[in-house]
């Protein structure tokens, strides 16, 4: 046992003394195989602290016994328990009060970084002394609290600003964005870069020896917190920032910036209760319950997929922009790819566009060559005998689809798999002449496929679970979150969107300005205007998935979809619905004086929401959680609401049946509520 640790038993960390003198903690959480600071893990570090204070070692090194990362934050569920019991303020003040200890600690302190450090880990390695990373591709350090609604709370927005100067630390916590260990390097986070082999004698000898900072990096660290800074740049950090998130739908962002501002300048234990007081009264927001409880839905989603998809070879038949797309993302994510049309002109374009995705994304030139190789065109389509996965993503015709497969089918391997990225066509009629159903399935992606996270497994009754669970682990592995979905018409994502979309080009035929009724959707916290998304996606796909939907649902197509004239589908001609200039919409402004109809956000978001009950009514995906993670993940629905289901039960089902009804007796009964609006799971309070 070490001097001052006598009689100490130990759940979550591990002590032990160096030859050199260095007290080494690393943390492995009892239970866990991925370290979470929960408040038994803070409350065993503040005795092991307080000891180490006694008796000081010649210095201590933080570090994780797990081999999978540093720290990735505090226990989220713990914090949401936290949050229904009122006591947020007790656990943030226990956290500050344990890190504060370690900063305080009378001898040199270090923490050495391996893989992910993510919030409270972050935090905990601000109130060290020093910092060593490794210099492995998996090392990610980042504070990324806003993404859940609040700010970091356990003294990182206090001190991160004294480190590395105010410009750079409040980005970092502004976007949540995770840096590299060299990145960390560049701005002062970190101080050290190391192999990992040997970061904790690294570690330990930066103890030992020290280290006297830049001083260009103190002097900012000094000059961007003094009061004339901090009033000039506050204002331009809420500018910046209110590009992209509104102040009452997001206030997180707003409220680590005000903090700064007003206590910035103070001593540690000020701006801590700064931080505190910010951060517990953001916990108890809906935006950062919703915000959370997603985090959460991509947990659970990441789970469907296990890691056995036994897929190295990938063939896409129809080289368009989703099948060019699919295609180069797969191989960016390291499959083998053979990419089929049938003219090399459409190849080729494909081709094209794979290589500007290449170089956004392959930041290291002299790795491009071997992503780019592993993507081939393959006009004779020889690639199917190889493959372990067939993708078909030509036009929206089930004639068209099942002539193929015909051809296709015939020359797969026996344990191959064929799927389709039909976007609204039931399975049952694409899968009649299938020789192998049980292997058949929808793999549904989102455009653009590069952006957007989702990916729809659609099913049929044929469909054996194994495919399924394989098809989610190759979702997995292209960073993608699978969905499950029963393969009626529009699945789940199109469904539900048709009916907005819908809406919007009707009241845009009613003579309502696209730029009005785009401003409406965004006002209530949709990424983009449903006119602007039609113009995104194509009025020719929009057109093909309304004819198929429109029957089903019991719809009339509007002009603008019930004809599209040729060079003017949208963005990808340049024209469509409004012109687009360099990949923007160029909107005409609104009559002078023109006031928008007091109901068109009803008008565009109630058919909305009237359709994903009646998908969960349907049972079309599994559960009301699924349901919000599709949603929000394949149409952008506003996140801070968490999802249609949450929202519904937020603003009141029954409210918002009247509502329903109202718009039904004054617009028509495409208004009428749908079937599922008794269900008592929609009349709970909101998660």
């Amino acid at each position: 046992m070490l001097p001052g640790l006598d009689g100490l038993r130990f759940s979550h960390w591990q002590a032990a003394r160096r030859e050199d003198g260095i007290v080494v903690l690393a943390m492995d959480r009892q239970d866990a195989a991925v370290n979470a600071l929960s408040q038994d893990v803070l409350i065993e570090l503040g005795d092991l602290v307080e000891r180490l204070a006694i008796d000081p070692p010649k210095g201590v090194v933080f570090r994780s016994a797990k081999p999978s990362g540093f720290i990735a934050g505090a226990d989220l569920k713990e914090f949401q328990e936290f949050d229904r019991k009122g006591t947020v303020d007790d656990a943030i003040r226990r956290g500050q009060a344990v890190f504060q200890k370690v900063a305080e600690l009378p001898c040199p302190t270090v923490a050495a970084i391996h893989g992910f450090c993510m919030g409270g880990g972050t935090e905990l390695a601000l109130a060290c002394d020093y910092r060593v990373a490794s210099n492995d591709g998996s090392t990610r350090i980042g504070l990324p609290e806003t993404k859940l609604g609040i700010f970091p709370g356990w003294g990182g927005s206090a001190r991160l600003p004294r480190l590395v100067g105010a410009p750079a630390a409040m980005d970092m916590m502004l976007t949540g964005r995770t840096l590299s260990a060299s990145a960390a390097r560049g701005i002062g986070l970190v101080d050290k870069l190391a192999e990992p082999a040997v970061l904790e004698d690294a570690a330990a000898a930066l103890a030992l020896k020290g280290l006297q900072r830049p001083f260009g990096q103190r002097f900012k660290g000094w000059a961007s917190n003094t009061w004339p800074a901090r009033k000039v740049l506050a204002p331009q950090m809420a500018k910046q920032v209110a590009r992209k998130a509104k102040k009452d739908q997001y206030p997180a962002p707003y409220a680590l910036i005000s903090t700064w501002e007003r206590a910035g300048g103070k001593g540690i234990q000020a701006r801590l209760d700064a931080e505190r007081r910010a951060v517990v009264k953001l916990a108890g927001t809906a935006t950062a319950r919703n915000l959370i409880r997603i985090f959460f839905l991509t947990e659970r989603l990441k789970g469907l997929g296990g890691k056995d998809h036994g897929i190295k070879h990938v063939h896409v038949v129809g080289a368009g922009v989703m099948g060019g797309d699919i295609a180069a993302w797969s191989a960016y994510k390291g499959f083998e790819v053979t990419l089929q049309d049938r003219e090399q002109r459409f190849i080729d374009g494909a081709l094209e566009r794979a290589q500007a995705l290449f170089a956004k994304k392959v930041r290291d030139e002299a790795k491009r060559p071997a992503v780019a190789a592993r993507l081939k065109g393959d006009l004779a389509g020889d690639g199917v005998a190889a493959a372990d996965l067939v993708i078909e993503a030509i036009i929206e015709n089930p004639e068209a689809k099942r002539a193929l497969y015909e051809t296709v089918e015939p020359r797969l391997k026996p344990d191959a798999l064929l799927t389709t990225n039909t976007s609204s066509i039931p399975l049952d009629e694409l899968r009649e002449h299938i020789d192998r159903p049980a292997q058949f399935a929808g793999l549904h992606y989102f455009n653009p496929v590069a952006s957007m996270p989702l990916v729809e497994i659609v099913q049929h009754d044929r469909l054996d679970p194994a495919t399924v669970q394989r098809l989610a682990a190759f979702c997995k592995a292209l960073d993608k979150f699978p969905v499950p979905v029963a393969g009626t018409p529009g699945f789940l994502v199109n469904r539900v969107l048709f009916p907005y979309m819908l809406e919007a080009a009707t009241a845009y035929a009613e003579g309502i300005p696209g730029v009005v009724i785009d401003k409406a959707a965004v006002r209530f916290g949709m990424p983009m205007g449903p006119i602007e998304l039609i113009d995104t996606v194509g009025l020719d796909v929009a057109q093909g998935v309304g004819a198929e939907l429109s029957p089903f649902l019991g719809l009339q197509l509007p002009a603008a979809l019930a004809t599209v004239e040729p060079g003017k589908r949208g963005k990808k001609d340049g024209q469509g619905i409004y012109a687009w200039k360099d990949g923007r919409a160029v909107k005409p402004e609104a009559p002078q004086g023109y006031v928008a109809p007091s109901d068109l956000e009803d008008r565009l978001i109630l058919p909305l929401l009237n359709e994903a009950v009646a998908c969960l009514h349907d049972g079309v995906v599994a559960d009301a959680d699924l349901l919000d993670a599709g949603v929000i993940f394949g149409t952008g629905f506003a996140p801070f609401r968490g999802g249609p289901i949450q929202h519904i039960r937020a603003a009141g089902a029954d409210a918002l049946v009247e509502k329903l009804k109202t718009l039904q007796a004054r617009h028509g009964d495409r208004f009428a509520p749908r079937p599922g609006w008794d269900n008592p799971l929609l009349r709970q309070p909101p998660e």
